[in-house]
């Protein structure tokens, strides 16, 4: 399954807390990329590391054009780290796991489906929804 990168952030160490499209949030310390790969070498450079980005469409984090991991090396060897944001999800990320339109998302909220302020919350402009209610509701993502 595809584990799509909403956003990453460089810590001390050379370790990166990435989040997921599916709500869970992961530690992968790339140290170990220094003897096996020695391009990684370069990330102890002018502080290169802490340049890293999202690459776009969200497969995987990228430093340079010649620099990048995957989502699926940054799953598969993240540790899953406990956040207050765990299994919250964007509704447009939700109905790309799901395969459904927005608007479904909202209609459910009318008819009391998803409830806001327990399934659902609305920050800003952004609706939010808890993958929990969300399997609950629409079962296994499809994607």
């Amino acid at each position: 399954m595809f584990h799509k990168v909403k956003n990453v952030s460089p810590l001390p160490g050379y370790r990166l807390s990435v989040q997921f499209a599916e709500g869970v949030t992961k530690l992968y310390d790339v140290t170990p990329l220094f003897d096996k790969w020695p391009a990684f070498q370069a990330l102890k450079e002018d502080n290169v590391f802490y340049d890293v980005a999202v690459d776009q469409g969200g497969y995987g984090v990228v430093w340079n054009d010649d620099l990048d991991l995957s989502c699926d090396e940054l799953w598969e060897n993240g540790k899953e780290v406990k956040t207050p944001f765990d299994g919250l999800m964007a509704f447009s990320d939700a109905t790309a796991l799901w395969q459904l339109n927005e608007s479904t998302l909202r209609k459910a909220i009318a008819y009391g489906k998803l409830v806001n302020g327990v399934d659902v919350c609305k920050f800003g402009k952004q609706w939010v929804v808890s993958m929990d209610a969300m399997q609950r509701e629409y079962g296994n993502p499809k994607a």
